[in-house]
């Protein structure tokens, strides 16, 4: 099939749509600074038009036959695997993300459609045991209704099927609404909508300001906000969301620690934290944000996490495939890398490599940067970076270590690089994070549970526990007359 990729029209009750009011606003280029396409701005009206299509197409999807619902998604993922290198290049355009990693990125997208259709037979409901005679006790598992999808600009593309693959299987519809800064994925997506026949109302793409996804999340038309983004976005959604006690689901930021223990494979350590920094110019929520060594080792650590840094190449992904990272997503995010650095600096840290912006290039720029000397009361240590920097600190006892690690408001990821079983063992079973990664780079699997403790978030997505999260519960209690 041919997609119209020069159509940026939002997707509501099965008809391509602009604005009512007619207004757009511009989607950047990150890599360039220049404006790729201008994306329609979303009213309230048009809002409400989503949100009573997806109710009353809600009303009938939720009687199609689970299994009949899966072959839905599993038209999706072939779909999208036919125009991978449409969706990877507009995810490089728009994001700034590196060939290889948007390939990887839509490739995801497809299998977690697949994955999810493999659930249709699978997500059951109980019977439980009754204190009567004569009783039976069902537990009935239904959709909520509506789900509202609020989208960041880092996965643009994955980030729509971890809100409507298992929304769909399970008998719910859906509202979209993509960042600003990443829109177009989302809205040439729902041309492969059009071409599965999926009944209209069943999934609706709105795009619009941050101020739109409030208006979601305060809907009485809402059964679901599942949000992926800042602390300061999920507390507003949750707060708009309070006013209808709307179920929320909230996957926020993160500043994972990875701790390197003295008999560490230092090469593997300094491979895996790299990945895990870099990674979409370390705009990941679950990135390594710091980094803990051991003081028997921290010299050898600085010389080859310095000299791997220091080896990472960028640029525009699209003029360059080969590049090893791209910009960042904007001027101001940009600037607040950039701020934190120097405040770093001024705290008394020490800049090993990097720590500038690149001003040869238009785009949104920053080298690769370590940080030493840090103390974990810093900013550097406490806030979100979300861009290519590295700062570590350094400890000499396990228990250090795990303080170290622990002292943050977030609670995401983790990750340690250690040979030793107990240590291994002690580290899992006292960090206060909903993942743990053991000397590898810090990346969840679509069969895991990604949840975060603390600030990073309320319930979670992904696998089995994911899908709980679109579904409600009814029990019947039902007496009958064993003289029949």
């Amino acid at each position: 099939m041919s997609l119209k990729l020069e159509q940026y029209k939002m997707y509501i009750d099965g008809a391509f749509v602009d604005a009512s009011s007619g207004e757009t606003f511009d989607n950047i280029n990150p890599s360039t600074a220049k404006v790729l396409n201008q994306i329609p701005k979303a009213t309230e009206e048009d809002l409400e038009r989503a949100l009573d299509a997806a109710n009353c197409a809600q009303k009938e999807w939720k009687h199609v036959p689970s299994a009949e619902r899966a072959e839905y998604l599993f038209k999706i993922s072939d779909l999208i695997l036919e125009n991978k290198e449409t969706f990877a290049k507009i995810i490089s355009a728009e994001v700034g993300k590196v060939n290889a990693q948007a390939i990887g990125e839509v490739e995801a997208t497809a299998e977690y459609f697949k994955y999810y259709a493999g659930w249709a037979r699978k997500y059951e409901g109980e019977i439980i045991p009754s204190d009567r005679p004569n009783e039976n006790i069902l537990i009935f598992k239904k959709p909520l209704g509506v789900v509202a999808g609020i989208l960041p600009w880092n996965y643009p593309f994955f980030l729509i099927a971890r809100k409507v693959a298992p929304a769909l299987l399970t008998g719910n519809t859906t509202v979209i609404k993509p960042s600003t800064s990443s829109p177009n994925n989302a809205l040439i997506f729902a041309q492969l909508l059009e071409q599965i026949d999926l009944p209209k109302g069943v999934v609706n793409i709105l795009t619009g300001d941050r101020s739109l996804g409030s208006k979601l999340a305060e809907s009485p038309k809402v059964d679901l906000v599942s949000i992926t983004g800042s602390v300061g976005a999920g507390q507003s959604v949750m707060e708009a969301a309070a006013k209808n006690i709307t179920k929320v689901s909230l996957e926020l930021g993160g500043k994972a620690p990875s701790v390197v223990w003295k008999d560490a494979d230092l090469d593997l350590t300094v491979e895996s934290i790299v990945d895990s920094r870099v990674i979409n110019t370390g705009q990941v929520c679950n990135c390594t944000e710091r980094v803990y060594v051991h003081e028997d080792i921290k010299e050898a650590f600085y010389e080859k996490i310095t000299e791997a840094m220091s080896a990472v190449t960028f640029g525009d992904p699209i003029e360059d495939r080969s590049v090893g990272m791209g910009p960042l997503i904007t001027e101001s995010g940009l600037q607040s890398v950039a701020d934190k650095v120097e405040q770093a600096k001024k705290d008394g840290a020490r800049v090993l490599t990097g720590g500038n912006r690149d001003t040869s290039k238009d785009g949104f720029f920053f080298e690769p940067t370590v940080i030493v000397d840090t103390k974990n009361d810093m900013q550097i240590m406490q806030e979100e970076v979300f861009g290519p920097v590295l700062p570590i600190g350094t400890f000499s006892t396990l228990d250090e270590a795990l303080e170290l690690a622990n002292d943050s408001e977030f609670g995401l990821t983790s990750a340690i690089f250690t040979n030793d079983t107990n240590v291994m063992m002690k580290f899992i079973n006292n960090m206060d994070a909903g993942e743990v990664y053991v000397n590898r780079e810090s990346f969840e699997s679509i069969q895991g549970f990604h949840a975060g403790w603390k600030k990073s978030g309320i319930g979670g997505a992904d696998g089995r526990h994911g899908l709980e999260e679109f579904l409600a519960t009814t029990v019947a209690y039902i007496d009958y007359d064993d003289k029949a």
